[in-house]
């Protein structure tokens, strides 16, 4: 794809969005190497320095000589969320603009992306005490009963949330819990308005494509020895980076809850569910214009009206 523009003056944000392994990083380096800038990465598990195999995160090679932003950046032991995020890449971007006037966004992580586009509203902090008694309800009677407490506080959140995450359920039910209002309502206030131009793209493929690449890409996982990457990080697991797709399933094989082949097939469901939410997520936003990863053409035409 060979993009010709005559650039405007305007500050320009390229926002590069879908679900996993749908083909974001390959396009955002096409696009970073024809406007010779910079990418951040919007993704909530490749920020993780300790993780490498289980998220999928490009390698320096991979990377191809393009900086990259926010990978690798802080540990599993630190605290961080969509609102930190917000503020860190809005402190980027004015850094960044002042170089480049075109720069790259990429990920699938759901708040992240919207974070930065529209705003993060202040929730409230947290009770500990309501969050110690989650823990310890959850411990006792299982993931279901988060999935039926948050289903009748919020059930709109309930149908976009990765319910195989217990620790963001817990954190939409403790907000319904101490405001009396639901979760969803806390993040659909006034959205915030930017001092950049922000252009988002939606990439989505054929179903029976994309999940047969989640299927190899989780195949791969395993040949590259996620397995091991796993045992070394036994001392983290409980740690909310590390409850996620991908790592979860294989500490069930550890603890000899599943087999290894079951662990592996429920990475796969895993992945392929979550991807589904993704798109449900994003295809709510009616901004984002929505390709085929190798539609080229026509997304150079597209890029050519906005910029």
């Amino acid at each position: 794809m060979l993009i010709t523009f005559h650039m405007s003056e305007k500050r320009n944000l390229i926002v590069i969005t879908g679900p996993t392994a749908v083909g974001k990083t390959a396009l955002s380096l096409q696009l970073a190497k024809e406007f010779q800038t910079e990418i951040i990465s919007a993704d909530s598990r490749q920020i993780y320095r300790e993780l490498h195999i289980g998220t999928a995160a490009p390698t320096y090679a991979e990377m191809q000589g393009i900086r990259h932003h926010f990978i690798k950046s802080i540990s599993v032991a630190d605290y961080y969320n969509a609102s930190m995020f917000e503020v860190d890449v809005l402190k980027c971007l004015n850094e960044l603009f002042k170089k480049y006037p075109i720069v790259i966004l990429v990920g699938g992580s759901t708040l992240y992306v919207d974070g930065v586009c529209y705003g993060i509203d202040d929730l409230p902090t947290v009770d500990l005490e309501l969050r110690d008694k989650l823990k310890v309800q959850y411990s006792e009677k299982g993931i279901d009963f988060l999935r039926n407490k948050l289903q009748l506080l919020d059930i709109e959140h309930y149908q976009k949330v990765d319910i195989n995450n217990p620790n963001r359920m817990m954190k939409a039910i403790e907000i319904c819990m101490m405001t009396g209002n639901t979760y969803t309502s806390m993040l659909t206030a006034t959205k915030k308005t930017r001092d950049f131009n922000i252009i988002r793209i939606g990439l989505n493929r054929e179903r029976e494509t994309l999940y047969n690449m989640i299927n190899n890409r989780v195949d791969t996982m395993i040949e590259q020895g996620l397995l091991n990457e796993v045992k070394c990080l036994e001392y983290a697991r409980n740690t909310n980076a590390l409850q996620t797709v991908g790592y979860r399933e294989i500490y069930d094989f550890m603890d000899g809850k599943v087999s290894m082949n079951e662990a592996v097939d429920k990475i796969k469901t895993n992945t392929r569910r979550y991807a589904k939410r993704q798109i449900t997520w994003f295809q709510r936003d009616k901004s984002i214009t929505w390709f085929h990863p190798e539609n080229l053409s026509e997304l150079s035409e597209f890029l050519k009206t906005r910029i």
